[in-house]
Formats: C-alpha cells, sequence, structure tokens
C-alpha cells in the first residue's frame, strides 16, 4: 500500500512555488462587428490561460449591454512569474438572453498572446482574429499594472440629486463612472456603477438615483495615493450604446475619506458646454457621497500564521457506473504500480491541504455504495467503516482506507453528493458559531458522472455558501460532465431551486481528464488556485480578523 502512496506521491512533482508578482489586467475593444447586422452586440471577454496544453478559463468580464467599444470594469488579477512563458488567450463573446452563459453565445473573436508580452509593453493592442476569416478591424487592448502592498479596500456609497433630464417621454437612466488619473495623464476606469447597460433589471427613470454600495482596492482606486485626481462622469444609459453626457466632477480619495461618521461629501456635476452657454447654469445636478469606509484586508499568510486550520475531508464515488473494482477497465481498478485516477486526484490536492492541519486527521466518506452487514445504499458512509471516527492518518491513511474498503462494498448508486455535502457544512456550522471560528472546511468530492440530486445539490451549496466551507469536485473518467459547470457558476450566479443566490462562490469543478497528460501537480495547482481568495473572502466578510502569531502561540500555550 505504502509503494501505491509514493508511486502517486512521486509522480505528481509537487513542489514550492517560488516568489511571484501579482498583475492587474484591464481589457478594453474598439470597432466590434456583430454577426447580427440589426443589432449590436452584448460583448464580454473570457480570458483562459495556457496550462499543459489545455487552455483553462481565469476569469470573465461583465456584459456591456449594445456596445461596440467597450471598456470592462472588470480586473483580471493574474500571478505574473518571471521564469514562466505564460500563455493568454482573450475570447470575445456576444452574450444573448440577458445571461453571462458561453452556451448560447456567439465567439466574435478571440486574441493570444504570452503575459511577458503585456507587461514588457503595459499597454497591448492586437486585431482579434475572427473565427470565420481574419479580416476586419475589432481590436483589443490589454494594459497591465503591477499589484502594490497595499491590499486594504475602500467601500464608497453614491447617490445624486437633481440630475438633468436627457430623455423627452421618461427621465434620465442614469450611471457613474470613476477614472483615475495616473502621471501620464491618461485614465483608467476603476469602477462604474450599475446600469442598464450591464444589468437589465436595474429600476431606471430616476434624476435622484441612489447606487449600489461598493468595494475597490486602494490600489486600483488612485494606486494608494491619497491625493490622486479622481475623474468621476454622469451618463444617461441609452439602449442604442450612445450613452448621454450628463456631466463631471473632479475628486481626490483625501476628499472622500470625509464621508465618515455620518457625514456627507457632495460634488456639483458641471457640463463644461452648458457652463460657457448658459449664463445662469449652475450645474447638472449634485453627486454625494454617503459613506467612504477603509476595510483592512488580511491576506490568507495572515490567517494561517494566525493558527486558521484547514480541515479537509475527503468523499469518494463508489457507484456501480464505476465498473468491478476487479476489472482491469474499473475506474477503481487497484494497480500494484500505478495508481488510478482516484488515487491521484486524492494525493495531488491532499498533499497541499495537510500542510494546514496539524494533526494530518482527514475524514473520509463514500456514497453511492451498498455497505455490511445490511448492504444498503449510503451517501455518506465512512470509508474506513468507524461511523463515531472516521478519521484516517495523514493522506496515506485516506489512501489504505479506500483501498481496505473496495472488497467489502457492493457499488451501486445513484450519484448523490448533497447528503456529504451537508454533513461536513454542518461541522462547518458549528464552527461557525464559536467566537473565533478559526477552522476552514474543504471538501474533496471525486466522482465519475453526473449527479442526480442537482436541485438538492444547489441548495445545499447556497446554505454553505455562508459557511467557512470550499467544495472541490473533480469529475474522473470520461461521462459528459457539461451540467457539472452550473455548480462551478460558470453559466452566471449559483442559486438554490428557490432562487436564492450563493452568497461566496466556493466551488470548483475540474474533469481530471483535462489533466491525463499532464502531471496531476497542475490539478492541484487549478483546483486550489481560488481557495485562498475564498478563505480570505469569509473571514473578512464575517468581520473576523487574524490573530497575530505571538496572540495564536499564547491562545496554544494557555489552551485557550
Amino acid at each position: 500500500m505504502n509503494d501505491i502512496y509514493e508511486s502517486a506521491a512521486t509522480s505528481l512533482g509537487l513542489f514550492s512555488s517560488p516568489c511571484l508578482t501579482k498583475v492587474e489586467l484591464r481589457v478594453a475593444c474598439r470597432g466590434i462587428s456583430d454577426r447580427d447586422a440589426l443589432s449590436k452586440p452584448d460583448p464580454c471577454v473570457v480570458l483562459k490561460m495556457q496550462s499543459h496544453g489545455q487552455w483553462l478559463e481565469v476569469d470573465r468580464t461583465e456584459v456591456l449591454r449594445s456596445s461596440i467599444n467597450p471598456t470592462f470594469s472588470k480586473i483580471f488579477t493574474v500571478d505574473y512569474y518571471f521564469e514562466e512563458v505564460q500563455r493568454l488567450r482573450y475570447e470575445l463573446y456576444d452574450i444573448s438572453n440577458n445571461h453571462n452563459g458561453m452556451r448560447d453565445a456567439d465567439c466574435l473573436g478571440a486574441m493570444e498572446c504570452t503575459l511577458g508580452q503585456i507587461v514588457s509593453q503595459r499597454k497591448l493592442s492586437k486585431a482579434l482574429l475572427k473565427q470565420s476569416s481574419t479580416g476586419g478591424k475589432s481590436t483589443i487592448t490589454i494594459t497591465a499594472e503591477e499589484l502594490t502592498g497595499n491590499d486594504d479596500y475602500v467601500e464608497l456609497s453614491f447617490s445624486a440629486r437633481k440630475l438633468d433630464d436627457k430623455d423627452f417621454f421618461s427621465k434620465s437612466d442614469p450611471f457613474l463612472e470613476i477614472y483615475r488619473v495616473n502621471d501620464d495623464a491618461t485614465q483608467q476606469l476603476v469602477y462604474r456603477t450599475e446600469c442598464h447597460w450591464c444589468y437589465p433589471q436595474t429600476v431606471m427613470n430616476n434624476l435622484n438615483p441612489v447606487w449600489k454600495t461598493f468595494k475597490t482596492s486602494l490600489n486600483c482606486l488612485c494606486s494608494g495615493d491619497h491625493e490622486r485626481l479622481l475623474k468621476c462622469t454622469v451618463w444617461d444609459w441609452d439602449s442604442n450604446g450612445k450613452h448621454d453626457y450628463i456631466g463631471e466632477f473632479e475628486a481626490t480619495f483625501k476628499e472622500m475619506r470625509g464621508a465618515t461618521d455620518g457625514k456627507q461629501v457632495q460634488w456639483e456635476c458641471i457640463n463644461p458646454k452648458y457652463k460657457v452657454k448658459k449664463k445662469n447654469y449652475r450645474n447638472s445636478g449634485i453627486v454625494i457621497l454617503n459613506q467612504c469606509k477603509i476595510i483592512k484586508m488580511h491576506s490568507f499568510l495572515d490567517y494561517i500564521m494566525g493558527g486558521c486550520q484547514i480541515q479537509f475531508t475527503v468523499a469518494i464515488d463508489f457507484t456501480a457506473s464505476n465498473g468491478d473494482p476487479r476489472n482491469s477497465c474499473s475506474l477503481h481498478y487497484i494497480h500494484p504500480y500505478q495508481p488510478n485516477e482516484y488515487l491521484k486526484a486524492l494525493v495531488a490536492v491532499g498533499e497541499i491541504c495537510q500542510d494546514y492541519d496539524s494533526d494530518k486527521m482527514f475524514p473520509a466518506f463514500g456514497f453511492g455504495a451498498r455497505i455490511p452487514p445490511e448492504f444498503k445504499v449510503s451517501h455518506d458512509f465512512a470509508v474506513n467503516f468507524n461511523e463515531d471516527n472516521p478519521e484516517c492518518a495523514g493522506i496515506q491513511g485516506v489512501v489504505e482506507a479506500y483501498q481496505n474498503c473496495l472488497p467489502k462494498i457492493q457499488l451501486y448508486g445513484p450519484t448523490n453528493i448533497a447528503p456529504i455535502i451537508q454533513k461536513v457544512a454542518n461541522s462547518a456550522s458549528e464552527e461557525e458559531h464559536t467566537r473565533e471560528a478559526m477552522q476552514y472546511f474543504i471538501l474533496l468530492i471525486l466522482t465519475d458522472g453526473v449527479i442526480t440530486d442537482m436541485a438538492d445539490t444547489r441548495e445545499a451549496i447556497v446554505h454553505a455558501s455562508h459557511l467557512p466551507m470550499s467544495i472541490i469536485i473533480v469529475g474522473v473518467g470520461n461521462a459528459d460532465f457539461t451540467d457539472m459547470q452550473t455548480l462551478d457558476g460558470d453559466d452566471g450566479i449559483l442559486r438554490s431551486p428557490r432562487g436564492e443566490p450563493v452568497l461566496r462562490d466556493i466551488v470548483q469543478f475540474v474533469p481530471f481528464r483535462n489533466f491525463k497528460h499532464a502531471s496531476p501537480a497542475a490539478l492541484a495547482k487549478s483546483v486550489l488556485a481560488e481557495v485562498p481568495n475564498q478563505v480570505v473572502d469569509y473571514y473578512n466578510n464575517k468581520g473576523i480578523k487574524p490573530k497575530c502569531p505571538s496572540e495564536y502561540e499564547a491562545s496554544r500555550t494557555f489552551g485557550h
């Protein structure tokens, strides 16, 4: 057994990450031509990065309605390694049906480059190559900026009063854009408030709008310079994409900081043309900052070094579709020298997570099998058959328990994963109600097929999104996993059957076959990349600050 475990671990090529730099990438397109000549496109850009020959999605922008020259407010944050060639692919889509799904979207073009090319030029503009031809004048521009050490966020809440009415038969549909003025006098879009352009359900016809509170980093807003000039522009949204200019004003973050303790800061919204032409012109409305709140952002390492423990749990699919484990074609077949895909995925992810768990004891569960002695179907049984203590000693212990249970169970079905999500969520819920909540739960689900309790699973995930918990799903084998992407939020925000949205994105789904011809270390890197941000998001949303290392050591010493 140890030989198989060591073989799996050795084949992973696990290594510690070198030092890296984080880079922000901003996207704008010009001259987009749509396949539908009767309407303008609703563009969205998807960023992909090449990993071991596979293009993996990193993130995507918002959708901008009826725009041929979009400047997206979404910022991509990527890790930059000088010593690596990091290949990027930007794909431009026209999104239909007022949702962010890609299933019915038209690809309008793509551009490939390396991150090194963008970083070296700081601003890279290239033609978008069409699927049907290489002609056309559509271009995409990527602007790169290195992230500074200032990770604090600022929360801003804007409203406006008595804005100019730009519509004849209704009131204006205003939105606000904030631009940072750079040292070279160029302007960088920082944020765009909600508008019908991005959010078709937004309530319109309001000259006294109250825009949603939003958060942005101080680095993004003003590069950490509180006196840097910010240019703010107010527009009236129009369905044809030709938005009417209402007015503008200039501000600094230093001025914005006055909006604290119930105080407001306000600016006159000025249209320069009106100011010159109209003698009695005063302004085109008043823009008000109702609240400015600085939020100290702590890093993943702040929490880990402050004593946060990662509680790693494994759930393994033992449904009949895996095939008879005694048959060499089975996904559960135990080869004496070569680990199967379940073992490779388990070791790849577990080897990383075990470093953050002090006791190295990992609960391991199975689902979809008939288990002794009654041989009733169970969807959350302990792989070591000890329901009172399902924990295994280290990843090697999980491997041994997995191998030992295979001859004792009968593979069956269906593929239900909601029970195991609920089981781990119950433990996370108990932890949440403690004062410090310094345990974070990661559930790794290994499955060979599409789940059969999708409605219950969605409900369980929405509930779990409120808890200190993340879910990683690895699809093993060659099944069609298309429907599983919905759990990952790839077709928009995941919602429960009752329509309740997830509070946080906590699910990462990856088909193992994407990494079949690469070192499984690439799998671990892919599925675990989002976990640090998910941990930080949970604790920051809860207002839980990390302990400093000295406080953590003191609490251990005195047993607090």
